[in-house]
């Protein structure tokens, strides 16, 4: 079954990735500007077919009007499992984003775009009860869904429990944490696991969890919507292992 994409973002990304097989791209036919000329001259150098469409029928098959006037139908994007991300590593220490049931495409977008940004080697997220990747996530991704490695699983808790045997730290956010986000140290290889809407961790992946954080809140509301936190960790993630790390006087920090 096509996939359809929609959004200037997510179909020049797709483009750029090269990760989809095009059926074609649809572009409304008044908009004649330079970003749509740009998608326009990427699809007939790549050999894409151009159909230019009414913006009632983008609308349809986009099924939303917010399409910005381009709409590509693609082959579906294809998921990874867990032992190609985690042989992705895109620096010294693993990093990986695992999603415990978040069910809104645009938190699953936001949290892609910030885990690309952030250097996250990918995403893991469930089978069942979660949201996956369609369009509507690409366009709240800003595209970053057309290049970040998502693996689905059908257990988060296994795939926590074969990370952590190759040696990964399993990180929980979790409000009922006692540990704030910022005074752990992530230089080492580690997951960083995010619940769901509303109801946050899932017992069963908690327990699976070796440090429980929070993000202190000074003010009358407990937390914070599921991407704005994932962000604010996996940039602490990212500001400590840019900064310059003092020498460790034995070899057995963080090791099992």
């Amino acid at each position: 079954m096509p996939d359809v994409i929609y959004g200037i973002h997510a179909v020049i990304e797709a483009l750029k990735s090269r990760g989809r097989a095009f059926e074609y791209v649809g572009v409304a036919r008044e908009r004649n500007d330079q970003k749509v000329q740009r998608i326009v001259d990427d699809c007939r150098s790549s050999g894409v077919p151009v159909r230019f469409i009414s913006r009632e029928d983008l609308d349809r098959i986009a099924r939303t009007p917010a399409h910005q006037g381009i709409v590509a139908v693609t082959s579906q994007k294809q998921y990874l499992d867990l032992e190609d991300i985690l042989a992705r590593r895109r620096s010294d220490y693993a990093f990986v984003v695992v999603l415990d049931g978040v069910e809104d495409p645009h938190n699953l977008g936001a949290i892609l775009r910030s885990a690309d940004g952030a250097g996250a080697d990918g995403v893991i997220i469930p089978e069942r009860r979660a949201v996956g990747l369609t369009g509507t996530v690409a366009k709240a991704s800003a595209g970053a869904s057309e290049h970040l490695p998502v693996a689905r699983v059908t257990n988060i808790s296994r795939s926590l429990e074969e990370m952590k045997k190759e040696n990964i730290w399993v990180v929980g956010l979790d409000e009922r944490g006692t540990q704030s986000y910022d005074s752990l140290d992530y230089n080492m290889h580690c997951a960083l696991v995010l619940g769901s809407e509303g109801k946050g961790l899932h017992d069963l992946a908690r327990r699976h969890c070796d440090f429980l954080v929070s993000i202190p809140m000074a003010g009358k509301v407990a937390s914070l919507n599921v991407s704005v936190a994932a962000a604010i960790v996996m940039y602490e993630v990212a500001r400590q292992r840019r900064a310059p790390q003092p020498k460790k006087s034995t070899g057995t920090e963080h090791t099992r």
